[in-house]
């Protein structure tokens, strides 16, 4: 089997607090017939997509010809022929994952079993979720614990809640400092979370990495009492030093691997003690062998793997099938609360969540696929779809 032809489009449709709704997704075909879809991060509305649409189209000549079977070579041919271009950077490591999951996509259909087969089988058929909640504009407690109430009534076990945009005060958009009266308000509102839950389900909190160091150690001692699933990126994760020494300052969880790309950029993570939980984005980590090599580091140091997710239901499948095949999977998040058209994207075996769970797709390759109609309706700012 040879690949004969790559195309890429960008697909979604901005939606109120929903993260980001726009994603990239590659088509590699081949001289069988068969046909795999991959999905990449896009680095957000802002970025539009088409920077990564570039880099995947940029490997084609470099994917022409190869036997799509040798997937972890085409891996390391990529990723070392750009190594001087940034390509374990973004968009390059973006179009790079969606390359890697279109593979699998191509050989599971090719031998006709779920892409979990071919990296060992599964340890559960279900994928616990998450769900990522907004309060939307209100800024007050009763808002957020309303909507923690709301979201578990839908079957989730655990909710996460962002913390690093609350209106208690004008602070600089560059000063990453929170002042009284925003920390006594961010306090307020986690203690409200976890008061109107209780202690039977998981609650995490995101601050964005938009705390500088004092305010995130203030922050992760204050809660240490409220047992949080986890405190997520208390300060930006580019400085690791910083993130070890929050760790080390309170008994709180600290998680952090969003902006972490390949098992490398973890290592670091590993061997700094900075982190209790990682959480690599399985649409722009590397691919679905990488995220497999990134979880197996993991739990040779007891650390579990809780992906950051803001896919389709493509690419959240494709997770779906890394982490039924590893031992130390914790949850996925559900970031799609706010996308009415999320499930309509897709086709596969609906409802995709279900009481808090996504079942691992029994079909073969990832398991799910775009759905034409719809996918052609949300072109995102006049983008062409695949041929």
């Amino acid at each position: 089997m040879k690949i004969t032809d790559v195309q890429a489009c960008v697909i979604g449709r901005q939606e109120p607090h929903s993260g980001g709704s726009v994603w990239t997704f590659v088509r590699i075909y081949t001289d069988e017939g068969i046909v795999g879809t991959g999905e990449c991060n896009s680095g957000g509305p802002g970025f539009s997509g088409f920077a990564t649409k570039a880099a995947l189209l940029a490997f084609k000549p470099l994917l022409i010809g190869e036997d799509p079977f040798n997937v972890n070579l085409i891996y390391e041919k990529l990723r070392r022929v750009g190594r001087y271009g940034g390509s374990t950077n973004a968009p390059l490591i973006f179009a790079l994952t969606g390359i890697d999951n279109a593979l699998y996509d191509i050989v599971g259909k090719a031998l006709n079993v779920p892409i979990y087969k071919l990296l060992g089988g599964k340890f559960r058929d279900k994928i616990r979720l998450y769900a990522d909640c907004h309060a939307g504009e209100a800024d007050d407690r009763q808002a957020y614990c309303d909507k923690a109430q709301e979201v578990v009534s839908k079957g989730f076990g655990a909710v996460k809640f962002d913390v690093d945009h609350t209106g208690a005060s004008k602070r600089d958009p560059y000063n990453w400092t929170v002042d009284a009266r925003e920390m006594t308000h961010i306090i307020d509102l986690i203690e409200g979370i976890r008061e109107s839950l209780g202690y039977e389900i998981d609650l995490a909190i995101d601050c964005h990495g938009q705390f500088d160091l004092p305010s995130a150690i203030t922050l992760a001692k204050a809660v240490e009492p409220l047992r949080l699933l986890w405190l997520e990126e208390p300060v930006p994760a580019e400085n690791i030093d910083a993130l070890a020494q929050v760790r080390a300052s309170s008994s709180t969880v600290i998680c952090t691997g969003e902006n972490q790309y390949t098992r490398f950029e973890f290592l670091e993570l590993f061997a700094k003690k900075a982190v209790d939980v990682i959480m690599p984005d399985l649409s722009k980590a590397g691919g679905i062998a990488e995220a497999k090599r990134i979880a197996d580091m993991a739990d040779a140091h007891y650390i579990p793997v809780a992906p950051h997710n803001v896919s389709s239901p493509l690419g959240m499948m494709a997770a779906c099938h890394v982490l039924a095949s590893i031992p130390n999977f914790l949850v996925l998040e559900l970031h799609a609360l706010n996308i009415p058209w999320w499930s309509d994207l897709c086709d596969g075996d609906k409802p995709f969540i279900e009481n808090g769970y996504m079942t691992v797709s029994e079909r073969p390759g990832i398991g799910v696929e775009l759905n034409d109609k719809a996918a052609r309706s949300l072109l995102w700012n006049g983008d062409t779809y695949f041929d």
